[in-house]
């Protein structure tokens, strides 16, 4: 069975790995912190702002079962990659969208998944989405794994993320797990 891992930000990682572990072929979603140029970075000293590092997640998924392409295009539409350093009421450069490429065969897809994205009819704003390779990924603490799912009544979750789900779940059928 093979594996290949990706790595973006959008906006909230509880957020993003919500989505993410619901995909068909995606073995395992951490959230974590990359981007910026402090090591082993807290999540308090990233939501300060001043570590240069977003918010983001790793996917680990099987690419007989989805493509990084596939990867790409759930991701722009499940946060808006068009406000800079924003998702909603989160704000500051921890948020910002962000696909950090491991390769140039990943690297390439990225700037064409971008461009498509930023020259149809899917945003109204240009796409902001920074594309930049990945030197380094710190995982999150603990209690940031699994938080939807740990978490559903929280107002954050049930405000937030449950419509970013339900709309994953709507709109890419063909893409949602089994249970």
């Amino acid at each position: 069975m093979s594996s290949e891992t990706a790595v973006l930000g959008g906006g909230c990682f509880w957020c993003t790995e919500a989505v993410y572990k619901r995909v068909k072929g995606v073995k395992e979603v951490t959230p974590g912190y990359a981007g910026g140029h402090v090591e082993k970075p807290t999540y308090h000293q990233v939501c300060r702002g001043d570590t240069g590092h977003a918010e983001v997640i790793k996917i680990k998924f099987d690419p007989d079962i989805i493509s990084y392409e596939d990867i790409m295009d759930i991701f722009w539409h499940v946060h808006d990659p068009t406000t800079k350093n924003r998702q909603g009421n989160d704000i500051g450069s921890q948020y910002r969208s962000i696909i950090l490429y491991k390769d140039d065969e990943q690297k390439e897809i990225a700037e064409k998944s971008l461009k498509e994205a930023d020259s149809g009819d899917m945003f109204r704003k240009p796409v902001v989405t920074e594309i930049e390779p990945l030197d380094d990924f710190y995982e999150a603490e603990d209690y940031h794994r699994d938080y939807f799912k740990n978490n559903p009544n929280q107002p954050y979750c049930r405000a937030i993320i449950s419509p970013k789900v339900n709309h994953f779940l709507r709109d890419f059928p063909e893409q949602v797990k089994e249970k």
